[in-house]
């Protein structure tokens, strides 16, 4: 993924969803702003799961050229036919991911709040890095990734970065000059409208 002018969405799905519900919301949250790049985060290891959640959301997605990875499973996006893989282990699986794709695929770091792992990743080939969680989170030793990270990021690096977790349109408003992407997931698929839920994040990034 290319760095924007401004930042652009990076959808996350949920952990845990109905492939045949969840393509009519995904399908209307894609018709109706502009997503850069869908994340598959699914829990657990059933592997006919995340298979049938995998085709489900690359079909509505490739419909619309809209690129997707998914969370850790190299394996499973090789044989789908998804777009790359988003990797939770910071920079240690960058190399072997990049080895196993090749020049094309998509391949994204979470480094928590580690600089260095930032850089790292970036180094060993990692097509974006992400920080957070930038807002309130229950997950993790409660570690944020904090704006002078984005910015200390944005002025230093070239890797384009995303910014995800506890997004707040406080957080959009303050962390836009400072982020390639933002990576929206629980924040909207929790509300009754997503889609809604969405454009009150990004209204915030003008």
């Amino acid at each position: 993924m290319d760095a924007p002018e401004t930042p652009q969405i990076y959808l996350i799905t949920p952990a845990a969803f109905d492939p045949d519900t969840f393509a009519d919301q995904l399908a209307r949250v894609l018709d109706g702003a502009a997503i850069a790049c869908i994340r598959l985060a699914l829990a657990g290891q059933d592997e006919a799961r995340i298979a049938r959640a995998a085709d489900s959301c690359r079909e509505v997605a490739h419909a619309r050229d809209v690129a997707v990875v998914i969370s850790d499973h190299v394996l499973l996006a090789e044989r789908h036919g998804l777009d790359g893989v988003h990797l939770s282990d910071a920079a240690r699986s960058v190399r072997a991911a990049r080895k196993t794709f090749g020049p094309d695929a998509i391949v994204g770091s979470h480094c928590g709040a580690s600089r260095h792992d930032g850089m790292t990743a970036g180094e060993a080939g990692a097509d974006y890095v992400s920080f957070g969680p930038v807002g309130a989170s229950t997950l993790g030793d409660g570690t944020r990734a904090d704006a002078e990270l984005f910015q200390w990021w944005s002025e230093m690096i070239e890797v384009p970065v995303v910014a995800e977790g506890g997004l707040t349109p406080d957080l959009v408003r303050s962390l836009a000059p400072h982020t390639d992407f933002f990576g929206i997931g629980d924040e909207i698929w929790s509300e009754e409208d997503p889609l809604a839920a969405l454009r009150r994040l990004t209204d915030a990034m003008a």
